[in-house]
């Protein structure tokens, strides 16, 4: 079975239809950049333009950055502020000219695809996904079942949003090494753990491609560590699941 999954970041949107029978992207994903500023407009015409490059008609799956409920967006920390409040699933039918389409937390879509047919697949207990990127994205789970919307990014990590010191953007925009980047993600989890006492942390996002330069650079956290298997793909992946539920 094949549903379509689209994964809006801050950076970039990116989408495929997703083969939901082996958790993979069906064909090469098609990727555009995330318009700037990031109103609800023109990442929906972005939206569109992802999905019309497959000549796709059926469901429709899309991850937003940021809280969503009952399709309804309810924070935007790395797309414009207009997004508060906005009914996305609404306005997303409207600009798929129809199509169905469900919309959910970009790391809560990464999680569900990783438990699904990645990393935590099979793994009880709590475990907790982050995807490191633009920003900080969590997805938390307790023997399997998701606490969505957690936001664990927006944590305070010495004074700071977590994220506008741990993320990938925040190792660009500071030209950090990878030893420096690895210390400030290590105190991340450090906070993470004891707060939630995690089984198993999965690292997602981007730099997930490139576990071997900072995993081992990260110590003293209890909790296993692993790169999501699905890499930078499980948000698109875990879009299409939720579509079709």
């Amino acid at each position: 079975m094949q549903i379509m999954g689209v994964d809006i970041g801050g950076s970039g949107i990116k989408g495929a239809p997703v083969d939901l029978d082996r958790g993979e992207l069906a064909l090469e994903r098609h990727k555009v950049l995330t318009p700037q500023p990031a109103t609800p407009e023109g990442v929906a015409g972005c939206v569109a333009e992802v999905v019309g490059a497959f000549s796709w008609s059926g469901l429709v799956g899309v991850t937003f950055p940021g809280v969503v409920t009952n399709g309804i967006t309810r924070s935007a920390a790395n797309v414009d502020k207009a997004w508060v409040g906005v009914d996305a699933a609404a306005l997303l039918t409207r600009e798929l000219g129809g199509l169905p389409v469900t919309v959910l937390n970009d790391a809560d879509a990464a999680g569900v695809a990783e438990m699904t047919y990645g990393a935590g697949r099979g793994r009880g207990g709590t475990v907790i996904l982050l995807t490191l990127g633009t920003g900080i994205g969590s997805a938390l789970f307790t023997d399997g079942r998701l606490v969505p919307n957690t936001e664990l990014g927006h944590l305070e990590l010495k004074g700071h949003d977590a994220e506008t010191r741990a993320s990938v953007k925040a190792k660009e925009d500071g030209d950090l090494t990878w030893e420096r980047w690895a210390h400030r993600v290590q105190r991340y989890l450090a906070h993470v753990e004891m707060l939630f006492s995690p089984d198993l942390f999965i690292i997602g996002g981007g730099v997930s491609r490139k576990p071997e330069k900072f995993l081992p650079l990260i110590e003293g956290i209890r909790a296993e560590i692993v790169p999501a298997k699905l890499q930078n793909n499980a948000g698109i992946v875990g879009a299409a699941m939720a579509a079709k539920h």
